[in-house]
Order: C-alpha cells, then sequence, then structure tokens
C-alpha cells in the first residue's frame, strides 16, 4: 500500500521515520501535520521519542478545538493551524530542523534551488520568513503571512525549514529536496564557482519526457523477475545511502536487445516496488506506465555499448557539488577511487536535454562515470552491483576530496602510480 492510502497517523508515522532516521532533525525536533477535508488536523505530539513514534502517539484537534490524543499536540500547532488558515490548499505539512538549510536559516541566505532543475520544479520559489518566538501566535502569522503569498517551502530566520503540501508526503519531498541542494551548494561554494540556471536552461528541462508509443508485455519470466527485485531493492538502497532522495534518481537495467527495466517518471523512490519499474522494448513503454524522462539516455547507452548492463543518474549531494560548480573532481585521491572511477569528464547541460547520442558517446571504458552539469552524476557498470558500487565509490571519493580542503591541498598519487594501477589491474 502507498504511503497516501494510509491513515493519517500512520503516514505521520512513516514520515517522521523518514526524518529522523535520514538524518534531517534531531529526536526532539520537528513536526508533521495533516489536515483532512473536515477541518480536523492530525499532528506529531508535543515533546517525546521522534525516532521511536507509534501510531498511538499521534492527536487529533477535530475544528471545535477538541483534543484526541494520548499527549498535547506540538508546541508548533499554532503555525500549522495557522498555515491552513491562510491556505486551504494545503493538506500536509512539515517543520524540521535538518542542518543544511539551517546553516542557510542561520545565515539568514535563502539556498539555491535552481542549482538542479527537478529541486526548482519540485521546491518552486522560496521564501523568508523573520525570526519569532517559538511555539508563539507570531511565529504562526509571520509564517502564515509567508505561506499566503504563495510559497511552498518557507526557510524561517534562525530556526528552520517549513513546507507544506497536497499531500504530507509532497511536503517532505520538498523539504527533502531543498535540504538537498543546501547541503549541494554549501559545499560546492568551497572548492569552486557555483553554476545556476537560467530560465531558458530550467525549460529544457520542462520540455523533456519519455513520449513513447505503449504495448501490452508478457508476463516477465524469471530472468526479468529477478531483475526487477534487485534494482528495485538498489533503489531504496540509493535512497537509505542518501545517494538518491524520494523526488530525485533513476536506474535501470538491460534485459535484452534494446531493451530494458527503468524507474517511473514521477513515483517516490523510497517507495520503488518490482511491479513499480518500467519495461522499454524497441522504443516502447509498458502499458500505463510512464519511464523516467532520462529513458532516451538509458537507451542511447545500451545501444552504443553492449558491454553495459545497468546505469545509474544519481544527485548524491557531494558529487554534485562538482557538477554545479567548476572544482575538479579529481579521483587519484586513493587506489580504490582511480579504479573504480578512472577520469570523471563533464557534459554541459544542454547536452543532457538535447543529444543523449552524445552523452553516451562520451561513456567509454575509461570514462565510466561522468558529471552532467547542473543534472545528475551518471554511472554505468556490467551489472547493477558494480554500477551501484561505482556510485558509492563516487560519493565517498567526492566526500573525502572535499574534506581535505579544510586540511591542505590534495596530494595525488603520482603518474608512476598510476601507470602502476594501470598495468596492475589490467585498466583500459
Amino acid at each position: 500500500m502507498k504511503l497516501n492510502d494510509l491513515h493519517p497517523r500512520d503516514q505521520l508515522v512513516d514520515i517522521m521515520n523518514r526524518i529522523y532516521h535520514s538524518g534531517l532533525t534531531t529526536l526532539s525536533g520537528g513536526n508533521l501535520s495533516i489536515r483532512e477535508d473536515s477541518g480536523a488536523i492530525w499532528i506529531t505530539p508535543a515533546g517525546g521519542d521522534k525516532g521511536r513514534l507509534t501510531a498511538a502517539d499521534i492527536i487529533c484537534v477535530h475544528p471545535d478545538g477538541r483534543i484526541e490524543g494520548a499527549h498535547p499536540p506540538s508546541t508548533e500547532y499554532p503555525f500549522h493551524r495557522a498555515i491552513y488558515g491562510r491556505r486551504p490548499d494545503l493538506r500536509g505539512i512539515v517543520h524540521a530542523h535538518p542542518t543544511a538549510l539551517v546553516s542557510f536559516s542561520i545565515a539568514r541566505v535563502v539556498p539555491d534551488n535552481r542549482i538542479i532543475p527537478q529541486a526548482r520544479r519540485v521546491c518552486g520559489p522560496i521564501g523568508y520568513a523573520p525570526y519569532a518566538l517559538t511555539g508563539s501566535e507570531q511565529l504562526g502569522r509571520v509564517i502564515a503571512d509567508t505561506f499566503a503569498e504563495g510559497f511552498d517551502v518557507v526557510l524561517l530566520e534562525n530556526h528552520g525549514i517549513v513546507t507544506g503540501g497536497g499531500t504530507v508526503l509532497e511536503a517532505f519531498q520538498r523539504l527533502e529536496t531543498l535540504e538537498f541542494c543546501a547541503r549541494t551548494q554549501a559545499q560546492a561554494q568551497g572548492i569552486g564557482r557555483v553554476r545556476s540556471l537560467s530560465d531558458d536552461e530550467l525549460a529544457l528541462f520542462d520540455r523533456r519526457d519519455a513520449h513513447l508509443p505503449e504495448f501490452a508485455p508478457d508476463p516477465p519470466d524469471g530472468r526479468e523477475a529477478a531483475l526487477r527485485r534487485e534494482l528495485a531493492d538498489f533503489v531504496q538502497r540509493g535512497c537509505a545511502r542518501q545517494l538518491m532522495i524520494s523526488t530525485e534518481g533513476v536506474a535501470s537495467v538491460r534485459l535484452g536487445a534494446d531493451r530494458f527495466l527503468i524507474t517511473p517518471f514521477g513515483e517516490d523512490r523510497r517507495e520503488i516496488t518490482p511491479a513499480d519499474l518500467v519495461l522499454v522494448d524497441g522504443g516502447r513503454r509498458e502499458a500505463g506506465k510512464r519511464p523516467s524522462r532520462s529513458a532516451a539516455i538509458h537507451r542511447a547507452i545500451y545501444e552504443r555499448h553492449p558491454e553495459v548492463g545497468s546505469v545509474f543518474l544519481s544527485q548524491a549531494p557531494s558529487a554534485m557539488a562538482y557538477a554545479v560548480s567548476d572544482g575538479h573532481f579529481d579521483t587519484r585521491t586513493i587506489a580504490e577511487s582511480y579504479i573504480y572511477l578512472r577520469a570523471i569528464p563533464r557534459v554541459p547541460f544542454a547536452t543532457v536535454y538535447e543529444a543523449p547520442e552524445a552523452v553516451a558517446a562520451a561513456v567509454t571504458p575509461r570514462t565510466p562515470v561522468l558529471l552532467l552539469e547542473n543534472d545528475s552524476l551518471l554511472v554505468v557498470g556490467g551489472t547493477i552491483l558494480q554500477a551501484f558500487d561505482r556510485l558509492e565509490v563516487a560519493e565517498y571519493s567526492a566526500r573525502a576530496l572535499i574534506g581535505t580542503g579544510t586540511i591542505g591541498p590534495l596530494v595525488p598519487i603520482t603518474s608512476g602510480d598510476v601507470a602502476d594501477l594501470d598495468r596492475a589491474f589490467n585498466l583500459p
């Protein structure tokens, strides 16, 4: 059962688990709510252990003010109520204190969500609310006033972030996506000049879609069923490992000549099941499903490179810091990084959207990883396991390389060391 089909109590528990166990808030921080059509507001309790929240802990505040539940509602209930009062279209609100967004909050700087197009389209423009006392009616007014201007995401001065949506899942996805942008931007500013997308470039993203004819496939055979399970498992692992988030990241696996499985467009990556994956066969899509809008790139890679069995496009934040800046991702850090990643060339942003064949041509045995500017990190492998392993190595290598900047300049392994690795591991 999908999250939006659950009872409000269970939805709030699920989202709070995501927030807490992804490190987006502390044990005592954050609060969530859902408003029903009746006007009743389901909300998380005041205090308590957010990492052990249960459905029995959730509170319902009825329109007449009657409180149903074992605990008092969150101390931030006044601003939830105030936002719903000003924005009748909203049905879910999320508030948390994720570290990167708190960094922007206490610096009083709004993060740039134009560094990748998906983020801008998920979050929209970012609102800003001046400081007010936590839990006060004044805080409720200043936040609600900002939401009333049409913002769905509001940065709170010296406090944190509040997001709203048509569902609590949508509100969470806006928080998660903006936190990704904040982490990526903060890291990118330490390694080079950050590049923001223009309106014309954002429009390229809007025009891309996988407009493929439909077909009705036969039931999956044993091999396809196994690959569906494996790919779905690795997508969920990618979310758990912060290599993907619920709104961003694409994975595929080859089934045969011009035949592959790919993650669907617009679905929550954390909930992907084998049945959600979309079969693309001969340029046709499985009936009733929408493949990722990057399906053309995956298809072009499989057509050009018969040795490639799996492709991942990821927005892992440390690697993406290099994709959104002019910093150089040098893989000559440790032997593993060089062996798995080799050189990492850049592909210009427009190329990703206008020339999938050019992206495929940039993949070679010596370049199994690409930086798609302001879009994603692309990795390929002979198997799902190999591609995912390479993705993890890329993110860990980027994280270590960025961390080096606070210690001293990178001292790369020498050209002689590189030659020894090429010979020892028979690298192309």
